[in-house]
């Protein structure tokens, strides 16, 4: 019960990121085409950043650059005079997503409260054991750990 209360503040919390992207390009639309094409684009803008964002939540560490995926996604949708406007708000939305989702990692709340190892089985599974203690991997996987050299 408890975690199903943690899931669903998480995916509210991944929601607010998306709305907030959203809210914060969807008057760059471009005014120059008619009402009807500028809804359209609205609509396909905010479900590029809920398909991102949603992405981002359910795997995190498999979704290497996703202020670019959605830029990418996007971009059609805007005069090239804002662009760079609209890649600054994704960049800075998905940061804060990105970094939001870091912290819940880190704290052991994003998988259902327990921290688990990153490594996969030999049949493809993720691996159920919990991490060494500040480490990615648990001791049957710990040899797949990359460690930073000491300068």
């Amino acid at each position: 019960m408890a975690t199903q209360a943690s899931e669903e503040r998480m995916l509210l919390t991944m929601y607010q990121y998306s709305r907030a992207i959203y809210r914060s390009i969807k008057d760059l639309v471009d005014p120059y085409v008619p009402a009807e094409t500028q809804a359209e684009y609205r609509r396909a803008v905010l479900s590029a950043c809920e398909e991102t964002v949603g992405r981002l939540a359910k795997d995190p560490r498999y979704f290497a650059h996703p202020e670019r995926t959605l830029f990418q996604d996007i971009r059609r949708y805007f005069p090239i005079t804002n662009q760079a406007q609209v890649a600054w708000a994704v960049s800075e939305g998905i940061g804060a997503a990105v970094d939001f989702i870091e912290e819940q990692i880190e704290s052991g709340t994003f998988d259902g409260g327990v921290s688990r190892c990153r490594a996969t089985t030999r049949k493809g599974k993720p691996c159920q054991r919990a991490p060494l203690p500040e480490r990615e991997y648990c001791p049957s996987h710990q040899h797949l750990e990359t460690r930073k050299q000491a300068a």
